[in-house]
């Protein structure tokens, strides 16, 4: 009887902390958003709580959103207007990721992206949708505190909806991700001056993403070769690392930034981020699932010859006709080329899947 009450109060101190561990992130990241900001300084092209709040519901479950609720307060207290409207931004900010987290759940949302369905229901269901709530509810409490006119409400609420969308798509994969980081076991040198390579070049193409040279289309090879080399582990960081000086170089104004309008910025900003995240995504969830459906196969053909050798090896031999002995000799025959077939065909679809899985 002692036992019951103590394990309730562990696990209610295990979820206090979890509860004041998603609402510091939410809060420090929504400083570290800010910092970019291009609407009032409440609006930003790229919102990293939205992805720390999802991927929290994802990893612990729906019972940490008090955590979202007072990270989003005290994230929003200090910018006003009103408490009223501090109050109704902050439910838009909660009830977004609890749209998305549900709308994943229905779907059967795996969060190691694994498969293409996968990575679509993030895309369009966790990020489209689900953010849909906190935009229309954040810039509509603008308006209607007299902070905003009328008329700037679908300015405010494109570069709110976009802003919230990016940190699902940028910041949720990349924190999916480190939960299932484990220390490297057996990776070949050549790999890992692969690795580095990438993030040198990787570095390289963002500083040239923050000069006055247009340059932002060269992040697209890079993300093609971090999916394909390295899936989601490599395309996850890659999107988030390309977005992110692509909002730098929006902010200051440089490459194909400058002299735009707000307008024509945001545009330009939100396609490339949206086109980057969605490649990294998608083709590192295709490159996923045609590794795991090449294991899958060379394991169906390693049971099917080991099947076919233990039919050719029984010592069971039934009592036949001169016609069905000839018979048998030619099934065996025919028997004996189809085994040596599949054993060849194992060979090859584990080699193959040895060399293309990171």
């Amino acid at each position: 009887m002692a036992v019951a009450p103590h394990e309730r109060l562990r696990r209610g101190g295990v979820l206090a902390l979890e509860i004041c561990v998603v609402a510091a992130l939410y809060y420090g990241s929504a400083r570290l958003g800010l910092a970019q900001q291009l609407v009032r300084s409440q609006v930003t092209p790229l919102w990293p709580p939205t992805g720390i709040a999802l991927a929290s519901l994802l990893l612990r479950g729906p019972l940490v959103w008090p955590g979202i609720t007072l990270g989003a307060f005290l994230a929003n207290f200090s910018l006003g207007p009103s408490i009223p409207a501090v109050l109704a931004i902050t439910a838009g900010n909660t009830l977004a990721p609890l749209c998305s987290y549900l709308l994943l759940r229905r779907t059967g949302f795996h969060n190691e992206i694994g498969r293409l369905r996968d990575a679509l229901a993030l895309i369009f269901l966790g990020a489209f949708v689900g953010m849909l709530v906190s935009s229309t509810i954040g810039s509509g409490t603008l308006v209607a505190a007299g902070v905003l006119g009328p008329g700037a409400f679908w300015p405010t609420w494109s570069v709110w909806w976009t802003g919230d969308a990016m940190g699902v798509l940028l910041v949720t994969p990349f924190l999916l991700l480190l939960r299932s980081v484990r220390p490297p076991r057996g990776i070949p040198a050549a790999r890992w001056v692969e690795a580095l390579l990438l993030v040198a070049t990787t570095v390289a193409v963002g500083y040239l993403q923050t000069t006055d040279t247009p340059l932002l289309f060269l992040g697209f090879p890079l993300l093609i070769w971090a999916a394909f080399r390295f899936q989601l582990a490599g395309a996850a960081p890659c999107a988030l690392a390309v977005s992110t000086f692509a909002i730098v170089g929006a902010v200051q104004g440089t490459g194909p930034f400058a002299g735009r309008d707000l307008l024509t910025s945001m545009i330009t900003l939100q396609a490339f981020n949206g086109s980057a995240s969605l490649t990294a995504l998608l083709l590192s969830a295709a490159v996923t699932e045609h590794i795991q459906t090449q294991l899958e196969v060379a394991r169906a053909c390693r049971q099917l010859a080991e099947m076919v050798a233990k039919i050719a090896a029984s010592s069971h031999r039934p009592v036949l006709s001169d016609g069905e002995h000839e018979d048998v000799c030619e099934v065996k025959e025919v028997e004996q080329d189809v085994e040596q077939e599949v054993a060849n065909g194992a060979e090859k679809h584990e080699e193959g899947s040895r060399t293309a899985k990171p």
